[in-house]
């Protein structure tokens, strides 16, 4: 559960963050940005690396908790565990960001937040694991990106224990999704700022 709440704590300030968008476009401040001579994608990272920076020091506050909950972290699986953390704050970031670039209210960014952001978080496993699941569900699973991140950060946190990591997805191929999953979102994110900018 311990690693669940620590996503749900990056989930929240990422996306968060990132009514900044909102707000900053009805203050006529974004628009003065926009103007300015950088690249779109330069913009886009800065506010994907911004919101990234929040949500990863929030959970690392979080992380503070870790011997009240009766987890020691060894040297190695504690910069394991906030890598981890990093990439998918950028992830969750860069989803709340192509979102927001579209939206005009923040009444209709919490909506669709919450329509889209919650599911992910609940079939990411961070309550139950996908053993004994019915079929469908655990192919809805399967397919959530951030399943895999979930998975990662588990992997770290059990760092050294292979008798519990082993009923996880492997390291490396969630790795490989959650790195997937952050560029694909970030990608994403550019192109709706492209799009809204012309």
């Amino acid at each position: 559960l311990y690693p669940g709440v620590i996503v749900l704590v990056i989930l929240f300030t990422a996306i968060f963050s990132t009514i900044s968008v909102i707000e900053d476009r009805k203050a006529g401040f974004l628009q003065g940005v926009l103007v300015a001579p950088v690249s779109r994608t330069s913009i886009v990272l800065g506010q994907a690396f911004g919101g990234a920076t929040l949500a990863l020091f929030q959970g690392m506050l979080f992380l503070l908790l870790a011997p009240v909950a009766g987890i020691s972290l060894s040297l190695p699986a504690l910069v394991s565990v906030i890598a981890v953390m990093a990439l998918v704050a950028f992830a969750l970031t860069s989803v709340g960001l192509t979102i927001a670039w579209r939206m005009q209210s923040i009444q209709g960014f919490h909506a669709i937040m919450n329509l889209i952001l919650m599911p992910i978080w609940f079939l990411s496993g961070a309550f139950f694991p996908a053993t004994g699941l019915p079929a469908w569900l655990a192919w809805l699973m399967r397919l959530n990106p951030l399943t895999y991140g979930m998975a990662a950060l588990r992997n770290c946190f059990y760092w050294g224990n292979p008798v519990i990591s082993g009923q996880l997805p492997s390291m490396l191929p969630s790795l490989i999704v959650t790195a997937i999953f952050a560029g694909g979102s970030f990608l994403l994110a550019t192109l709706t700022a492209q799009r809204r900018a012309e």
